[in-house]
Order: C-alpha cells, then structure tokens, then sequence
C-alpha cells in the first residue's frame, strides 16, 4: 500500500481519540500532538454515524494509519478544537494510488 506524499501534509494538528461515555460525559486517550495533515476549513453537508444531515465545516486529510474514530477531539492548526463526525478509511489494493484517511469534522 502506498501511503500519500509527506509534502502534502503540510499542517499539523493534535487527535485525542474518543474512548467510549462514561456517566459523566465522553471520555479520551491521550492527545497525540503534531499528526501531519491536510486540512481544509470549508462547509459541506454530510451524514453522521446514525444517519442524520450535518454539516462538517473541516476536512482533514492524514496517513492511513490514524488512529481517530468518530467522536474524537481534533485540535486544527488555527487552534480551533473541534470533533470528528466520521472517518473514511480510502485503500486500493494492488492499485499504485495513496491510502490516507479522511475525517469530517463539526
């Protein structure tokens, strides 16, 4: 599998990947800082995990291997903390295009 170009990630952001709820709210693991990135700051209609219309106003474009499920806190590199609403996972096998990950933010 061919991973994307690290010429393309130019921005860094952090990734706290959501845990699970607890009675007291979401909860966690540790932040990872400096996940080089591609982001884009746009608006976009897309559908969350349980199907409903939201609109994403991040786009962020990382190495396959992201460790970032739906509900998980992103730091952008503006500093703007925001959540992951879902996370595309893009492979083709055998085929000589890049893998990365996709994650549509609030």
């Amino acid at each position: 599998m061919v991973s994307l170009p690290a010429f393309l990630l130019r921005h860094r952001v952090a990734v706290e990947p959501y845990a699970g709820d607890t009675a007291y709210g979401p909860t966690y693991r540790p932040a990872v800082a400096g996940i080089p990135a591609l982001v884009a700051e746009s608006v976009r209609q897309v559908r969350a995990p349980d199907g409903r219309e939201v609109t994403s106003t991040a786009q962020v474009i990382a190495e396959p291997d992201l460790d970032c499920p739906a509900g998980s806190r992103i730091t952008l590199p503006t500093g703007r903390v925001t959540t992951a609403i879902n996370v595309a996972h893009h492979t083709a096998p055998g085929l000589p295009v890049p893998a990365c990950t996709e994650v549509m933010c609030e």
